[in-house]
């Protein structure tokens, strides 16, 4: 089964329990995945599906922190709940120290020596985090690592 028919599944089961949140949160999921379908003019690989996932996950730690600045906490607390039913269906995240370790691979792969060598390594790099970690940890790692 892909992950596009245990979205629908899963979202068939919420309507089913009557869990609005759930429903709400797979049915925003399914849609985003049917728009990046279209502009693909095809379906979507899982890969393709993860990143869609973790792009919605994005957008709503995003929203939390705006939520939370606004003094709208009620609001927050739903983002919240979303990430952690979207999340069940993104593949384990890297730790920290795994992503430290792939950016050294990437950096001795790349011969890269100072942080302005940072576009080569997060060219190499990214592809082999995708879905798995933010990209914003990534470059925090590498600029670090670059930086002595």
């Amino acid at each position: 089964m892909g992950l596009k028919d245990r979205l629908q599944n899963d979202m068939q089961k919420a309507a089913k329990e009557r869990n609005p949140l759930a429903l709400s949160a797979l049915r925003m999921a399914l849609a985003e995945i049917k728009n990046r379908e279209i502009e693909a003019r095809g379906e979507l690989a899982d890969d393709a599906i993860f990143k869609a996932l973790a792009s919605m996950v994005k957008r709503r730690r995003e929203s939390i922190e705006l939520f939370l600045k606004g003094n709208r906490p009620e609001l927050a607390e739903r983002e919240q709940a979303e990430i952690v039913i979207l999340s069940a269906y993104l593949p384990t995240g890297l730790s920290e120290a795994e992503v430290e370790s792939l950016a050294r691979e990437a950096i001795a792969a790349a011969g890269a020596k100072a942080p302005s060598d940072m576009g080569r390594v997060m060219k190499d790099l990214m592809p082999k985090v995708a879905g798995r970690a933010d990209g914003k940890l990534v470059s925090e790692v590498v600029r670090r690592l670059l930086s002595g």
